[in-house]
């Protein structure tokens, strides 16, 4: 399984948010590429990458660090946040990024998701954010008609390769991840599945591992030393 530690983008920072609310930021590292060597040099080979900002807009406020990111970290690295048109993929690719992930747009514009995917193929992942069970949009503000298992089985359809699983109620909560989501989910669908939000703990981090999952997403808990990547890493192997 792949450790994908993660960093929040805001302002050029590296940010936290505390179940997906504006309101509740924690700056955390004024330098993102600096918090990126630390992942490098504790093993990860993997970085997961948000622009909260872009979740709002639709625009591209980070792109100078996310091509910073990109071409200095040495990092496999994946970028969300408001990629919601073909110019906005076409850039993120361009500034070095190995993997987009759509969210609001996979759900609202079928139609710009399967071009995505029959341009850039396996470099495009889908991210889903459940709320009560379904999928949730525009940062989280708006819940859609999809619940996880239709829309699921509808991104296999279309030849997504890759699904971003996080349960919004266990995200920075460090409460522990949502096993029997994850495990149910990958069992039921041929499609690589990274489990996100609330993977608080080695053991989270063992039980994942233990039930295949593709990859694993980690926040919070690096932040605040619950959990050490390098550790993660060598669990997840």
């Amino acid at each position: 399984m792949l450790i994908f530690p993660a960093i929040d983008l805001y302002g050029g920072k590296a940010v936290r948010l505390y179940k997906g609310d504006y309101n509740q930021m924690t700056v955390y590292n004024d330098n993102p590429l600096s918090v990126a060597e630390d992942f490098r040099n504790q093993g990860a080979t993997c970085l997961h990458i948000v622009d909260l900002e872009g979740a709002k807009t639709g625009e591209t406020p980070n792109i100078e660090t996310v091509k910073l990111l990109a071409k200095e970290s040495g990092l496999f690295t994946e970028i969300g946040g408001g990629i919601r048109n073909i110019e906005t993929a076409d850039k993120y690719i361009e500034a070095g990024v190995d993997r987009i992930i759509l969210g609001t747009a996979a759900v609202k514009d079928e139609a710009f998701l399967i071009e995505c995917v029959k341009k850039y193929g396996d470099k495009v992942a889908v991210g889903a954010d459940l709320k009560d069970g379904y999928v949730a949009i525009k940062g989280w503000t708006e819940k859609s008609e999809y619940d996880a298992y239709t829309f699921c089985e509808k991104m296999q359809k279309i030849g997504v390769k890759t699904l971003i699983i996080t349960d919004i109620s266990k995200d920075g909560a460090m409460q522990g991840t949502n096993l029997a989501l994850y495990k149910e989910l990958s069992e039921k669908f041929n499609i690589d599945i990274t489990a996100s939000g609330g993977v608080s703990t080695i053991d989270d981090v063992k039980k994942l591992s233990e039930m295949n999952m593709y990859a694993a997403i980690i926040g919070k808990a690096y932040y605040t030393g619950a959990i050490s990547i390098k550790e993660a890493v060598e669990v997840a192997k």
